[in-house]
């Protein structure tokens, strides 16, 4: 799960305020507290249905330490191997280094102050353990609120089994329940008081009652359920009383639907977290269900309380509760017709990647990007499928290497290789799927800083393309193999490969932002040769090619090359400008790379205007953000000497001491932080000694056609 809303006490968590629909629950309430307050591990557990997921976000919201609670939804996650990522992802985490996302976890929850709600872990408890384990042993800051049917059965662990409501709250639950659909229930009403107790109290059964009340009474209701309850309690046993009430109730109420209804439920259950009503239309009609009903019908469903809506930024989405999507499952599985709806839900997740990736290229850039996140679980479903079933595989490494705008253009390079790395470790017979999935992978591995990886997979890439006779992966291999060079400071080879591949792009008649960003590397190539007019004229010309298309991340690189000119050339306004134009599409993007190095150059434009305090500050917050990026600046000579540079002035304006207590200030900003200061244009600190004049930018000028190896203040030499 995402990230997507911050209010209230939870402003650095994802929590809402106050979660909805919620009744009773005051001594459960306060108990939850005290166990929070008395222990940094406490686990919820109880039925399906019971209400642990709705308690546990309400007490989160009203005892979130200074860092927030943040809540990791766990019941779409499958793939053990996927937790990790669930819950960097959860706290809204970019991490461009070779880092495991477990080491990113580690890093980032040291020295935080947080509670971390982790939500539907039963089916993956071993690995949750694990990780709980680990991470509260190592970060003192963090509190755990686990949340499923059973405990995690750790040392140190409270356990709050969370039973059902007690009648006079189920029953108003029902009567809030009937009111929201409409129905005003009378008073003391006997048999609403006896469906409730049939209902064992479980919120869950009591929701599904209370949303037939349009079409029967609640006495109809207790006859109906009265006959499903005596069938039902002829079959399992070993079932506990009220795990037989929810599947009974959950039946029941599947029992009321019509066929259409029913059918639609079960074939819903295939989406993995939340879901849109293009989706619904394309992977659930036909068979029985035609396209032009599945509205109504799914109405019906979230009248019934069946699905849940949830209202987004981009539009409405839809959700199944974890216990009823089971349902909905076991008769999908019932009906033999799974696999069908599985390869349909496949099908339409490939279509929405290759749009997506098409339309990157596209004023929607940023709706692509959006977009792309909400689908996640369900991109996640299609690569598993696909990368599991031995006929499925080449659609696997065409949707993994689909999704490159994704992974290096939306911050998730960790979770992209993961997926590459099984891609192109399996032989499809398809050299097209297979090769881009290799020219990503190589992509990938480089903003990582991983080198080595990076040249097996790029050469790879080009020799099978060679004998496939397939241009465009030769160029894309070429193109990637000039960046390496240019990230590993060989200017002439990143030339002679650059201009080779944007030769056979156009040959080809290849156009992205891809493409593009090759023109941006050459021209940085071209900036580090000393040949500044050719690099503006080359980034003028993306700058003119993004904003007919209305591309924004590729246009972000090119502002930062034009940015670095303009300081050159002393028209600071101007630079600033444009860095700051940068910075917010790279930020927006979650590129982290992008907006670290917009501000390492703002530093440096601060300095230019005198503000070295401020300048130190900002490298401080570099300094910060560079460890989730990976080697800072690459290590690379030619990118860290204008780093040296705005040092070296900075230094000389405040002395070493004051210098770096501007720097530890910097680092001490968190990356939303950083940005913002950055976009901020703030003044200078109080207590920072007046400057002594601007600095010329002359005077600062880099000759950018060698590498600075800049002596240090201990003596020896540093390139990063």
């Amino acid at each position: 799960m995402r990230a997507s809303q911050r209010t209230g006490s939870c402003a650095d968590g994802n929590l809402p305020l106050e979660p909805d629909r919620f009744v009773g629950r005051a001594a459960e309430l306060t108990e939850l507290a005290r166990a929070l307050d008395a222990s940094r591990l406490v686990t919820v557990t109880g039925p399906g249905g019971v209400g642990k997921s709705r308690l546990a976000a309400r007490a989160a919201s009203r005892s979130a330490p200074p860092g927030g609670a943040w809540r990791v939804e766990l019941a779409a996650v499958r793939d053990p191997e996927l937790v990790d990522f669930a819950v960097v992802e959860a706290l809204g985490l970019t991490d461009h280094t070779t880092r495991s996302p477990r080491e990113t976890l580690h890093a980032h929850l040291l020295e935080r102050q947080l509670l971390l709600v982790l939500d539907g872990f039963e089916h993956l408890v071993e690995v949750c353990a694990s990780l709980v384990a680990e991470l509260v042993g190592r970060a003192p800051g963090l509190r755990v609120l686990a949340v499923g049917r059973r405990p995690l059965e750790l040392a140190g662990e409270r356990v709050l089994a969370l039973a059902p409501l007690g009648e006079e709250e189920a029953v108003e639950l029902f009567a809030e329940r009937a009111a929201h659909h409409g129905i005003v229930l009378g008073d003391d009403d006997a048999d609403v008081r006896e469906l409730c107790r049939r209902l064992d109290g479980i919120p869950l059964a009591v929701e599904l009652a209370a949303g037939r009340l349009r079409a029967l009474s609640p006495g109809e209701l207790l006859a109906r359920f009265d006959d499903r309850f005596r069938l039902l309690a002829c079959g399992r046993r070993d079932a506990l009383p009220r795990h037989r009430t929810l599947r009974t109730a959950i039946g029941w109420s599947h029992e009321l639907c019509t066929p259409e209804e029913r059918l639609l439920w079960a074939r819903l259950s295939v989406f993995a977290g939340s879901f849109d009503l293009e989706a619904v239309d394309y992977v659930c009609s036909g068979d029985g269900l035609p396209a032009d009903d599945v509205l109504d019908v799914l109405s019906e469903l979230l009248a019934q309380s069946v699905i849940v809506r949830e209202e987004t930024a981009r539009g409405m989405r839809y959700r199944m509760l974890d216990t009823v999507r089971a349902y909905g499952a076991d008769w999908l599985a019932a009906t033999g017709d799974g696999a069908r709806l599985r390869r349909r839900h496949r099908d339409w997740y490939l279509g929405l990647a290759t749009w997506c990736e098409l339309d990157w290229f596209s004023p929607r850039q940023g709706e692509v990007a959006a977009r792309v996140e909400a689908e996640l679980p369900n991109l996640r479903g299609a690569l598993e499928y696909c990368l599991n079933e031995p006929d499925e595989t080449h659609l696997g490494q065409y949707l993994a290497g689909s999704l490159w705008f994704c992974w290096a253009g939306c911050g998730r390079l960790s979770e992209g290789r993961h997926w590459l790395e099984q891609a192109v470790r399996l032989d499809s017979g398809n050299d097209q799927s297979r090769l881009k999935a290799l020219w990503v992978l190589g992509y990938v591995a480089i903003l990582q800083g991983d080198t080595v990886p990076a040249l097996a997979a790029l050469q790879e890439c080009r020799e099978e393309a060679d004998r496939a006779a397939n241009p465009t992966a030769v160029a894309y291999a070429e193109h990637r193999t000039g960046c390496l060079a240019l990230v590993t400071d060989d200017m002439a080879r990143a030339e002679t490969l650059l201009r080779s591949a944007l030769d056979r792009y156009r040959r080809i008649g290849e156009l992205n932002s891809t493409v593009l960003m090759g023109q941006v590397e050459l021209a940085m190539a071209r900036a580090f040769q000393g040949d500044l007019a050719d690099a503006v004229k080359l980034c003028e010309d993306v700058r003119r090619v993004c904003e007919d298309h209305g591309e924004r991340w590729t246009r972000a690189y090119a502002l930062y090359v034009l940015a670095y000119v303009a300081w050159s050339d002393g028209e600071l306004p101007l630079a600033r400008d444009l860095l700051t134009d940068c910075l917010g599409s790279a930020h927006g993007f979650r590129d982290l790379l992008g907006s670290v190095l917009a501000v390492e150059l703002l530093a440096l434009v601060t300095a230019a205007e005198g503000d070295a305090a401020e300048a130190a500050l900002l490298q401080g917050a570099a300094a910060g953000m560079w460890p989730s990026v990976g080697l800072p600046l690459f290590g690379s000579a030619y990118y860290n000497a204008p780093h040296e540079l705005c040092e070296a002035t900075a230094r000389e304006q405040l002395g070493d001491e004051r210098y770096e207590e501007c720097v530890r200030d910097g680092a001490r900003l968190d990356r939303e932080a950083a940005v913002a200061r950055a976009l901020g244009l703030p003044r200078p600190l109080d207590g920072v000694p007046v400057p002594r004049g601007r600095v010329r930018p002359a005077a600062m000028r880099v000759d950018m056609r060698k590498p600075a190896a800049s002596p240090t203040r201990k003596g020896g030499e540093t390139a990063g």
